[in-house]
């Protein structure tokens, strides 16, 4: 089964999740089928609630809100300011709090390398979605290369679906995309660059450029990369 099936199935597999309690699951088989020591979500809703889940061991999720880390943790402190995803070895880890909360952290199994995705849904709703593991610069690389685009999408898609289990959330309006919109999304869905999908559309870059801004507004997605894992879960496009 190639990658782009693969996630087909885990995000229709995620897709199906009954509550909040069910992602869970899915979040294990996510860190299974990624094969990795950790996958974490946490989402905070409208209202400051919190919910979380992910495969850290107890001890330390006890230990990091006994400690108080949020406070020190790079991770969430560089991830709160950025858009993108973040790479933990780009982190400030300089000062002295910072670099005994790492060591404690790795003690307790969370990994030596890891890569957060912030994500920022509709009124001021903020998650991240992290995925850790132990092992050399070299080997994170190669994996990076491999999953960024899926894990990406995933964590949108685990996002999405969190929202839909709160309270207060308003329906989303569904707007149309023309044929073009479509065909451009599922080209960038399947993996092809925007140059390759510019060619096999027959149009310039500039003009791609203007199909995908349309689509992503019309989707509310805040990037490229939310627009198309939108299309795939709301039906729009079919990889």
């Amino acid at each position: 089964m190639g990658m782009t099936q693969r996630r087909e199935t885990i995000l229709e597999e995620l897709g199906s999740a009954p509550g909040l309690e069910s992602l869970q699951g899915a979040i294990e088989k996510l860190r299974d089928h990624f094969r990795v020591d950790h996958l974490v979500y946490h989402w905070v809703n409208t209202d400051g609630d919190q919910y979380g889940c992910g495969t850290y061991s107890d001890i330390w999720v006890e230990r990091y809100l006994t400690k108080d880390y949020l406070r020190v943790d790079p991770v969430v402190i560089g991830s709160y300011q950025k858009f993108h995803p973040v790479d933990w070895k780009r982190l400030d880890w300089s000062s002295k709090a910072s670099r005994a909360f790492q060591m404690d952290a790795i003690a307790h199994g969370v990994g030596n390398q890891g890569l957060t995705v912030p994500i920022r849904g509709p009124n001021g709703q903020f998650a991240l979605f992290t995925v850790s593991h132990q092992c050399s610069d070299a080997e994170w690389e190669q994996f990076i290369q491999r999953n960024r685009r899926d894990l990406i999408l995933i964590a949108h898609e685990f996002n999405e679906k969190a929202l839909e289990f709160e309270p207060s959330r308003q329906p989303e309006q569904l707007r149309a995309l023309s044929p073009r919109e479509v065909d451009a999304m599922t080209l960038l869905a399947s993996g092809h660059s925007r140059a390759q999908v510019a060619e096999a559309l027959s149009i310039s870059e500039h003009t791609l450029r203007v199909y995908i801004e349309s689509a992503r507004s019309k989707l509310g997605a805040l990037n490229t990369t939310h627009a198309v894992a939108r299309a795939l879960s709301w039906g729009l496009i079919v990889v």
